[in-house]
């Protein structure tokens, strides 16, 4: 189930697994129910706290690209057909605004291992179809103590089989729909909320009419918008409740993380008027 001679199994997926196995013990020895369900949404909130610095300074990064965009246009088309003055000029108002190009780029790359090493895991601790025993063998290999190993693996969570799929809610009932429905909405408030608003479109003067203009860059970021949401809705119809469960809390929490870091900026705005 988890082959130790990948590297990337022994990175990132094992080590967070024992994390949530360590969880999982410390909820048990709590006899809470659905003890699993907790521990993922526990390990999320653990793995955002972790990356919080990264994505304040992504996000604040992002604020400050938005707040110079119409200077950096005016520059695009002031030197359109000069790419080095333009290279030269964007650089300086980085500088002036105290933005580094890269550092937004910097932690979405750091984050993205770690998101897809929780990703694997839950979609293979709660991807084998209920076979309880088979995932308790495949964990109890991997585990780095023996205190660590389990029993056995309880899959529910408030009378939910974590390994049910939102796409057999003919079987398990037609509620189960809401679920990515719930994963779409969450995701769209969340894109949303991190999504800087955008300038008022130039208007222009053209056969006596004044059009809107709209750059490709901003087309691009509202389609993304709405794309985003349905594609990850379209997944949490086909995937294991579990995932869903773990990118909610994700969604969730981020949603709590952009509300603080947006009324930060708003008093330093004020404080800086």
């Amino acid at each position: 189930m988890f082959d130790t001679n990948n590297i990337f199994n022994t990175v990132l997926i094992i080590p967070i697994l024992n994390i949530l196995i360590a969880v999982y013990h410390v909820f048990l020895a709590l006899k809470v129910p659905g003890a699993l369900g907790f521990s993922l949404i526990a390990l999320t909130i653990i793995i955002r706290l972790i990356l919080h610095p990264l994505t304040v300074k992504q996000l604040k990064s992002t604020q400050k690209l938005a707040h110079i965009k119409p200077r950096l246009d005016e520059l695009n088309k002031l030197h359109k057909e000069d790419k080095a003055r333009l290279q030269q000029e964007q650089l300086k108002l980085y500088q002036e605004a105290g933005i580094n190009p890269a550092s937004g780029c910097l932690p979405l790359l750091l984050q993205m291992p770690i998101l897809i090493g929780l990703y694997n895991l839950f979609f293979t601790v709660l991807g084998n179809g209920g076979d309880t025993s088979k995932i308790v063998e495949g964990i109890n290999k991997v585990v780095y103590f023996p205190f660590l190993k389990i029993q056995s693996l309880d899959l529910s969570f408030f009378g939910l089989n974590l390994t049910s799929k939102p796409n057999e809610w003919q079987k398990i009932g037609w509620g189960f729909l809401l679920i990515p429905v719930i994963t779409a909405a969450l995701q769209y408030l969340q894109t949303k909320m991190m999504t800087p608003p955008s300038p008022a479109p130039a208007l222009v003067k053209k056969d006596g009419e004044k059009k809107g203009e709209e750059d490709m860059s901003t087309m691009m970021q509202k389609q993304m918008s709405i794309m985003m949401p349905l594609m990850i809705g379209f997944f949490a119809y086909s995937f294991p409740l579990g995932l869903s469960l773990y990118w909610n809390t994700y969604s969730l929490f981020g949603i709590i993380q952009q509300q603080i870091l947006n009324k930060e900026l708003e008093r330093e705005k004020t404080h800086g008027k």
